[in-house]
């Protein structure tokens, strides 16, 4: 058996990736804050393989009940894809109104929410068989690459996550897991609360994209160059 958990899996890419690991064979653990229409068709025709486990990754509490169950269930775990995320205010800028709260709320689901999961997961992780960890960053988290003059909160909670990926690469090496940092590309979500329809990829394409490259870059030796694209192509830091 196979198994792997999905944060952010309502919708979105998060759903669609649900959909690829299924058809792969995977049993999945689907963290979600709400049961969708998709993930409940999903549940119909994969039954005994998804497990739709409801789960907040800005909550300490709901991280730990859904692991909870997660333990329950499995030994071990061969992937984790921290997809799980939210886009805050992207208009107000230095010279304008700045929400610090909600700043720090972004910060807490982008940048704290996969630590706090893959803390709570990383044993059953040890114990798996293809060890890979999967953290879906962006190219907004690019200092190199910096061009934006708004979008506070979403850039720098995704540079803070590119940074602990940075972290865990190091240190998880000595337990052969393999970290990847990917940017999923321009993909049509509801990421600004509608579809956001002039994307280059949709949900469906950029999900099989990352399951591609994920399987690629899982076979390739230890690397620091990780912060990629969905097409492998490596991203400035």
């Amino acid at each position: 058996m196979k198994y792997i958990c999905i944060t952010g899996a309502t919708r979105g890419i998060g759903a669609f990736l649900t959909k690829v690991f299924l058809d792969e064979g995977y049993t999945v653990f689907a963290g979600s804050i709400e049961e969708s229409e998709q993930l409940l068709k999903y549940k119909q025709l994969y039954e005994n393989q998804l497990h739709i486990v409801h789960m907040d990754i800005g909550s300490d509490r709901s991280v730990k009940e859904a692991t909870a169950y997660i333990y329950s269930q499995t030994k071990y775990l061969d992937v984790l894809i921290n997809n799980a995320g939210i886009l805050g205010d992207i208009e107000s800028t230095i010279k304008t109104d700045l929400d610090f709260d909600e700043m720090l709320t972004v910060y807490n689901v982008n940048s704290v929410g996969p630590l706090r999961v893959t803390h709570a997961l990383l044993a059953l992780l040890q114990a798996g068989n293809e060890k890979i960890l999967l953290n879906i960053s962006s190219e907004a988290g690019s200092i190199g690459n910096s061009f934006r003059t708004s979008w506070y909160a979403y850039c720098m909670s995704k540079a803070a996550l590119n940074m602990q990926s940075a972290m865990l690469r190091d240190h998880l090496q000595e337990d052969d897991i393999k970290v990847i940092i990917m940017h999923p590309g321009w993909v049509q979500t509801f990421m600004r609360g509608k579809v956001d329809s002039d994307a280059t990829y949709t949900p469906k394409e950029a999900a099989q994209m990352i399951y591609n490259t994920m399987r690629r870059q899982a076979a390739e030796p230890f690397s620091r160059n990780n912060f990629i694209d969905s097409e492998g192509r490596q991203l400035p830091w």
